[in-house]
């Protein structure tokens, strides 16, 4: 065996068993990598679990947890399983819940500006034109301003789902005339309070799960709460058999979606931008789910309940209308507030003026494909 044969196979050999060596250090001192747990955000609702808002607050979290491929999940909690439905945004500031599902009109009593960014006065606009507002027309950082500086709360929100105009409510008689209010006991929460007592109701703002059992207990005697889907399933239906749709009491309200500040500005930025534009993106799911639920409900209502189904008579419509030019101005005295409705009603002046020069009556195209039906 030549020197050279020799030199060659020892040095292979050694070659060999140094990488083994290597290759085993490197596997030794290699950390293992661990799948990272997702971070969860717990969010309450304002709504009980029966209700369709939970379902629509579930389609949010379906969601923000696909898209963010398992990194962020969000526990879905129904009103009162940790806070009330109406302390919802008190826990989210102090830390007790990282989200929430709600809507403004229920915190209106810390500051009523609260409630144009919901259920404030129509100025001519539909649920649709209003949200548009929000992202387009200032609102949005009227919101800001009113939550952080105004308020200083801890939170930041966005908005989702315009809700259709919600129905005058539930009576034991059916409203012809505006008269009819005055004396009623009637529900109903935000600024819409205020109007209905400047028509001469005496108003109790409940929360919707306590709504059928004042019913019963003679607390209220009418009431609205929001649609056909939510009411039906809370026994509206079984209290009350007249409903009256179409009112300009709250002709739009849209859903917050609100976070405590600390916990979302902790998260990184493609999750704050999830959870954001999540939001942008349930809004057409939750659009579509309310008009196909509302709509089947209603026929429900009429078909099954036997519950008569009504619009809303022209001389109450022109009375809320009366009632919304009496409760402003002492309430445009504060200076937010105004600022609020200023910039609700320069954009509306525009944009709802575009949207009936353009708009053909679909009432008389309906008519003429079901006639008689209305």
């Amino acid at each position: 065996m030549t020197t050279d044969k020799i030199s060659r196979r020892h040095f292979l050999k050694n070659t060999s068993i140094a990488g083994a060596g290597v290759a085993a250090t490197t596997a030794l001192a290699a950390p293992a990598v661990l799948a990272q747990a997702p971070i969860t955000l717990k969010m309450q609702s304002s709504w009980p679990s029966s209700d369709i808002f939970q379902e629509m607050a579930q389609q949010y979290v379906e969601r923000v947890e696909e898209m963010a491929g398992g990194r962020l999940k969000i526990d879905l909690l129904p009103a009162g399983a940790v806070v009330g439905a109406f302390q919802v945004q008190d826990a989210c500031h102090d830390g007790i819940l990282d989200a929430a599902h709600t809507v403004p009109v229920y915190w209106y009593g810390k500051n009523k500006a609260a409630s144009l960014f919901g259920t404030g006065p129509v100025f001519g606009a539909n649920a649709t034109e209003m949200i548009a507002w929000m992202y387009h027309g200032g609102g949005h950082e009227l919101y800001r301003e009113l939550t952080q500086d105004v308020l200083g709360l801890n939170i930041v929100g966005f908005f989702a789902f315009g809700m259709p105009a919600q129905p005058f409510g539930w009576f034991k008689e059916e409203i012809t005339s505006a008269d009819q209010v005055a004396g009623l006991k009637y529900r109903t929460v935000g600024l819409a309070a205020d109007l209905f007592q400047a028509m001469g109701a005496a108003v109790a703002q409940l929360p919707g799960g306590e709504i059928v059992p004042a019913m019963e207990r003679g607390v209220i005697d009418a009431f609205e709460f929001n649609n056909p889907t939510s009411d039906s399933r809370f026994g509206a239906q079984d209290v009350a058999k007249n409903y009256m749709l179409a009112s300009y009491h709250q002709a739009s309200e849209s859903f917050e979606f609100i976070f405590n500040k600390d916990k979302y500005e902790s998260l990184p930025p493609d999750l704050q931008a999830i959870l954001k534009y999540g939001v942008e993106a349930v809004h057409l799911a939750n659009t579509a789910l309310a008009l196909n639920q509302y709509s089947a409900d209603l026929e429900k209502l009429q078909n099954e309940a036997g519950v008569n189904v009504k619009r809303t008579p022209d001389d109450v419509l022109k009375t809320q209308l009366d009632a919304w030019d009496e409760i402003l101005p002492p309430l445009m005295e504060d200076p937010f507030f105004a600022k609020v409705v200023e910039s609700q009603k320069v954009w509306c002046e525009r944009v709802v003026f575009y949207s009936l020069q353009n708009a053909p009556d679909y009432r008389l195209a309906y008519q003429h494909y079901y006639p008689g039906k209305l």
